[in-house]
């Protein structure tokens, strides 16, 4: 900082960053860490996202044109694995573990679940969507945690800049406004680098959060509806 105050002003981003005193130089590097991560997590969950959907927009139409449970369970057998095709499954394993063989009609009457084990049914199909819930948010809470981390991170690299202008500014003795605007840009270069940082990733958990309480809810219509088609059918 020295340098600067006594010689040549920084005129560009790059020579802030060039001449930038350490301290700044470190926060700096770790901002540039956090926006690498922050953006692979980003990309990494679009596509993630963008699977669930094909895949649930596959998993409705295929049951939307099944008239009975067992045929929907023969349409999805052949899909790739996917939330919805976990929870149906699971679903349907649940209920063949209570009943053997219960959704393939015979000439015998059909034996209905008690009221305990429907309840365990609900409880096994709530869980199942819990854990799915929590798998399409996996990482996710990193892109708060970048959003929230980095302006603080990018105050502090201002702060330890100005001090440093000013330790400049008193040992050269130079009070000056050319002397005093180069260690405050220095100093700026660091707030603008964590709100760059924080925006995209502030943004994108605010995105995924919510396209994640959305796949979360139409689970949620999934298991209701297969209660209900076991009651159509005569299971309940």
């Amino acid at each position: 900082m020295i340098l600067q105050v006594g010689g040549a002003v920084p005129t560009t981003e790059l020579e802030l960053i060039a001449s930038a005193s350490f301290a700044t130089k470190i926060v700096l590097a770790v901002l540039v860490v956090f926006s690498a991560v922050s953006w692979f997590l980003i990309f990494a969950k679009l596509f993630q996202f963008r699977r669930v959907r094909r895949a649930g927009d596959r998993f409705f139409k295929a049951v939307a044109h099944a008239s009975r449970l067992d045929e929907a369970q023969e349409a999805i057998r052949v899909m790739g694995p996917s939330p919805y095709q976990r929870l149906f499954n699971e679903g349907i394993a649940f209920f063949h573990e209570l009943r053997p063989g219960g959704l393939h009609h015979g000439s015998g009457p059909v034996e209905t679940l008690t009221p305990t084990q429907l309840e365990a049914l609900r409880m096994v199909l709530d869980s199942q969507v819990d854990a799915e819930h929590d798998l399409l948010g996996r990482y996710v809470p990193w892109l708060a945690t970048f959003g929230s981390v980095s302006p603080l991170l990018g105050l502090l690299g201002t702060v330890l800049g100005v001090m440093d202008a000013f330790i400049g500014i008193s040992t050269s003795g130079a009070g000056n406004i050319a002397a005093v605007a180069p260690g405050v840009a220095e100093a700026l270069v660091t707030t603008v680098a964590g709100l760059a940082v924080a925006i995209p990733a502030v943004i994108a958990y605010n995105i995924f959060a919510a396209r994640q309480n959305y796949i979360a809810g139409e689970l949620e219509g999934v298991a209701r509806e297969l209660i209900a088609s076991l009651a159509r059918e005569g299971h309940i």
